[in-house]
């Protein structure tokens, strides 16, 4: 079990088979997905984090998760995994905290939301951000590619949703996804070039 104290902080990328913009996020999710399933891919890479004594900067994780047509009625089935470059102790401090075990986000959602655990994998993970392009890949697990929205203001900047009830954050960057993918934990999925939905914002979680 991990150390009730710890803190994890950094940028996160997500794609999911919902078509853009995701009805999920603007109905606090009460709307139903585009399809009968929801499939979200989440990545989240630690830019700065603590449990205990064990340094957490540097270490990737993603969550995987699908949950039926209203994603607020539960039933999700979810799953974790955790770069395989962690050494010993990284991978036992994000262990629990990543499957739901040690409090904090993760834990609300494994306890409210998630009716079908699958498990905890360690294996090795891309994380690529690039201005408005994002990547991730798990090789034999999933991958998925983002591109933010660009606001025609000129600013280089993406067009975000602001006060959003994602376990994230609040304000969300709208991308749509070149291809998400996956093949692990019980579930298939494989679409490309369909433009459907994504996002990418900062992250900090604590517990």
């Amino acid at each position: 079990m991990a150390d009730p104290n710890w803190t994890i902080s950094g940028e996160y990328i997500e794609s999911c088979n919902c078509d853009y913009l995701c009805p999920c996020i603007y109905t606090n999710p009460q709307g139903e997905a585009t399809d009968e399933h929801c499939v979200s891919l989440q990545a989240y890479r630690i830019d700065q984090g603590r449990c205990g004594d064990v340094d957490l900067a540097g270490v990737t994780f993603a969550l995987v998760i699908r949950s039926g047509r209203v994603m607020a009625d539960g039933g999700w089935v979810f799953a974790g995994v955790v770069d395989d470059g962690a050494d010993e102790g990284q991978r036992a401090a994000l262990g629990p905290i990543v499957s739901g075990e040690a409090g904090g986000i993760p834990a609300r959602i494994r306890d409210n939301l998630v009716s079908d655990y699958r498990g905890l994998q360690f294996a090795p993970i891309k994380f690529v951000k690039d201005g408005l392009s994002h990547e991730v890949e798990i090789p034999g697990v999933l991958s998925f590619a983002v591109e933010g929205v660009a606001s025609r203001n000129g600013n280089g900047e993406p067009f975000y949703i602001d006060n959003t009830a994602h376990p994230a954050n609040t304000r969300l960057a709208l991308a749509r996804s070149g291809h998400i993918a996956i093949n692990g934990f019980g579930l298939e999925l494989n679409m490309s070039g369909e433009g459907n939905n994504g996002h990418f914002a900062p992250f900090s979680w604590s517990g």
